[in-house]
């Protein structure tokens, strides 16, 4: 059974940083292209953070390139979104998503809230 789990979300002040996990089960994510997307309330989801599946390749949205890194780890088989310098703007529901390339088939996760605020 395919899951993507995410934990690390919470509240944190402007300025300070929180790291979300994305830990897969039922495939390996060294086959999979994964990516982040957040969505704030009244706003449509963004594509915030991805990774290709072999070579790495990154991708970052304008509004965190340079404050935010995503990465894995294949022998966890979890992915990461390591979120410095927050900002309120930042406030919403973050989602793990894979693309399984052998079969094209898409998966996602819960969700995991993160509030930035004083």
């Amino acid at each position: 059974q395919v899951q993507l789990v995410e934990s690390g979300g919470g509240l944190v002040q402007p300025g300070g940083s929180l790291r979300l996990s994305c830990a897969a089960s039922g495939f390996t994510i060294s086959g999979a292209a994964m990516s982040w997307y957040r969505q704030a309330p009244g706003k449509e989801r963004e594509l915030v953070a991805f990774m290709s599946s072999i070579s790495g390749t990154t991708n970052y949205a304008d509004s965190v390139k340079g404050r935010f890194t995503i990465s894995r780890d294949n022998a966890q088989n979890t992915v990461y979104l390591q979120m410095n310098r927050l900002k309120p703007e930042d406030t919403a529901v973050y989602v793990c998503k894979a693309v399984v390339i052998r079969t094209n088939y898409i998966y996602w996760g819960q969700g995991t809230q993160v509030t930035v605020s004083s």
